[in-house]
């Protein structure tokens, strides 16, 4: 009996220790697994930090986002899009060696396009706001711009300061500068898909009024324009345009380079020349 019992001792200790042994496993398993552990924590770290220039090579096109918006990015009589913007990123895409693509997005959804990578970067005329900011990698600015008010122009003169602007109902593009304004100064207004759709409620006076882009109020407003029957008059605020990319793209600095020499030469310069907007580009 006594054997017996010795015998079923023995047993319970030797599974209890196995018991010990495999819940707790050897040293070299507790290494195993802390690096295992450590390496997967470190996964999405290396994730965010693959480089974005890299990527654009690899797939061999830069997709931009943009919206009509003349004379930034425009299309001309053969549907091909053109515009300061369009022919800089035209030669920031060759410099790169890689293949231009441009698709029109809704402009309130920039950010969500931008990092679900159905675009690479917004290059559209884009204000430097702290939302723009704090969700993109921006580059440096490199054109200065204003909100602007638009009416018609026989009644123009009723409006040239921002205590005028009370009993007017506006047209704005929706997430952009000229939102932000017209909110901010407690206006009524009416959010729609673009800036040109905001002259288009004008003209047909579905709307009294209308915030735009300073050049885009030079080149489509006025004696001449498509929209001779309306004109610009009080400027809400004063700001810079950048280029917006996924929050720690590599391609922001890549840019920069690439307006550093391109103002240095000339390039850039003769292009603002080309669309009338020389006399807003920010030295480099």
């Amino acid at each position: 009996m006594k054997k017996l019992l010795a015998m079923m001792l023995t047993l319970i200790m030797v599974m209890s220790l196995a018991a010990c042994g495999n819940s707790g496993g050897s040293d070299d398993q507790k290494e195993d697994t802390a690096d295992n552990s450590a390496a997967s924590a470190q996964e999405p770290e290396d994730t965010a930090s693959e480089s974005d220039l890299e990527y654009v090579k690899d797939k061999g096109t830069l997709v931009v986002g943009i919206t009509e918006f003349e004379p930034m990015d425009y299309k001309d009589g053969n549907g091909d899009w053109i515009g300061f913007d369009a022919d800089m990123a035209k030669a920031f895409a060759e410099n790169l060696g890689v293949e231009v693509e441009f698709v029109e997005i809704d402009w309130d959804n920039k950010i969500m396009e931008l990092d679900g990578k159905t675009i690479d970067c917004v290059w559209n005329g884009m204000t430097l706001t702290d939302e723009v900011t704090s969700s993109m990698e921006c580059s440096n600015a490199y054109c200065n711009n204003a909100q602007i008010v638009i009416v018609p122009s026989d009644a123009a003169d009723k409006y040239q300061d921002t205590d005028s602007l009370s009993d007017l109902s506006f047209a704005v593009e929706a997430g952009s500068a000229g939102e932000e304004q017209v909110s901010s100064l407690g206006l009524e207004y009416t959010p729609v898909k673009a800036q040109s759709d905001a002259l288009m409620e004008v003209a047909s006076g579905t709307s009294d009024a209308a915030v735009i882009d300073s050049l885009m109020a030079a080149a489509m407003v006025g004696e001449g324009t498509g929209y001779a029957d309306l004109a610009y008059t009080v400027g809400l605020n004063s700001e810079e345009y950048g280029v917006g990319f996924r929050k720690g793209s590599d391609l922001a600095a890549a840019l920069n380079d690439f307006f550093a020499a391109s103002y240095a030469d000339g390039s850039m310069m003769e292009i603002a020349e080309t669309y009338g907007v020389d006399a807003a580009i920010v030295e480099q």
